[in-house]
């Protein structure tokens, strides 16, 4: 009776940290037996997979498991148990359960392996990876929103900075061929006419190219977008998401200011995080080559009630007065392999919306970017197409 009491004080105890650990433990557990028959579920997996441990209590753990594999589990640990060799136990790996409703969602498995005397237990820590594939999902999209609209809008911008270059070669032809024409009247010759009536119509050809080419400009510098009452912070984070891709291993530190009471703005979403994007890039590729500090320091203020300040701060090279003087022209760049039409494309969308955006010299070193957009309140309409 002696020896049979503190065995059974041990098993209680045993048993009392079992639970402790099942209803704290942050990621789902499972425990089966070598047979696949469910003995403990943590507190975590019954929310998990939306059971009680009395409903799976000595159930098979295929139960949570969507077909195929529903099927298959039996002969996979019974091969195991075999065989002795191993698959998963002690390797983590991606693989789908399915819940109580018949839903099914991804999650990260490792197995574990547990003798107990004459028992075989295993042991399965799961964590559900929903929200992980979601962000994932949502982050490859806005690349892909804010790649396509980096490409329109770049195209745009050739087109009109080559359209106002174009235009000027043909305002020269026409006038030249206009003077040539006035030069024929006063010659006497029998082909006179003919030459005329030539160059009358090569300098109307090049009058009808300008007025394709003013169409051109006119339809790029109208560039139809979208604008909605948009929260400024989502859009920063959505953006940096994007754009601090390498920041960290390159020793990057990131810094946000965000004034909390600036909140809404009038923008169009996709533009003003291509904007953003491009803004963060410039600064981390440019402190990349830099020793020394690289600290990258996003920031809002509001201007006034109807106007809200956008500043990106970089500790690089910082910019000569002379490239900073022509940096958001088309075509001028600071980069070896830079086509020059990032930041002339984040003029022409700031000024778009009504706002302006400018460079300064980072007082302790560095630069600078700022740009203004238009702030909203909830009484403004819902939808606003510019």
């Amino acid at each position: 009776m002696s020896d049979t009491l503190p065995i059974e004080v041990a098993l209680q105890a045993a048993e009392a940290r079992l639970r402790s650990i099942l209803q704290t433990v942050p990621d789902a557990m499972i425990i089966i037996d070598e047979r696949g028959r469910i003995e403990s579920l943590s507190t975590t997996a019954e929310r998990l997979f939306g059971y009680s441990m009395g409903e799976v209590a000595g159930k098979n753990i295929k139960m949570f498991m969507p077909t195929p594999h529903r099927e298959q589990h039996d002969g996979y640990l019974k091969r195991y148990l075999q065989t002795g060799e191993r698959h998963i136990i002690g390797i983590g790996r991606i693989v789908t359960g399915q819940r109580k409703d018949g839903t099914t969602f991804p999650m990260h498995l490792t197995i574990g392996e547990l003798r107990s005397a004459d028992k075989h237990y295993f042991t399965g820590f799961i964590r559900d990876l929903t929200d992980q594939q979601l962000t994932e999902s949502r982050l490859k999209e806005l690349q892909s929103e804010v790649t396509h609209m980096s490409r329109f809008t770049a195209l745009g911008e050739m087109a009109s900075t080559l359209a106002h270059e174009i235009n000027q070669p043909l305002t020269a032809i026409n006038n030249y061929l206009r003077g040539c024409n006035r030069l024929l009247e006063r010659i006497d010759d029998p082909a006179a006419p003919m030459l005329r009536d030539a160059i009358g119509k090569a300098a109307d050809q090049a009058l009808r190219a300008g007025d394709i080419i003013r169409r051109l400009r006119e339809f790029v510098a109208r560039g139809d977008s979208e604008r909605r009452i948009e929260s400024l912070p989502k859009l920063i984070e959505d953006a940096s998401t994007l754009a601090l891709i390498g920041a960290k291993e390159n020793g990057i530190a990131v810094a946000f200011r965000l004034d909390p009471a600036v909140d809404l703005v009038i923008a169009d979403r996709i533009q003003i995080q291509q904007v953003l994007v491009n803004l963060i890039r410039n600064a981390v590729e440019v402190m990349a080559e830099v020793n020394g500090v690289r600290e990258l320091d996003i920031e809002t203020r509001a201007v006034s009630d109807e106007t809200v300040q956008v500043s990106v701060a970089d500790t690089g090279g910082g910019l000569s007065p002379e490239v900073a003087r022509h940096l958001f022209q088309p075509f001028v760049t600071t980069k070896q392999k830079g086509m020059g039409l990032g930041l002339s494309i984040c003029r022409t969308i700031v000024e778009a919306h009504g706002g302006k955006i400018w460079v300064d010299a980072r007082p302790q070193g560095g630069t600078i970017f700022r740009f203004t957009l238009r702030a909203a309140d909830h009484h403004e309409e819902e939808t606003l197409v510019g």
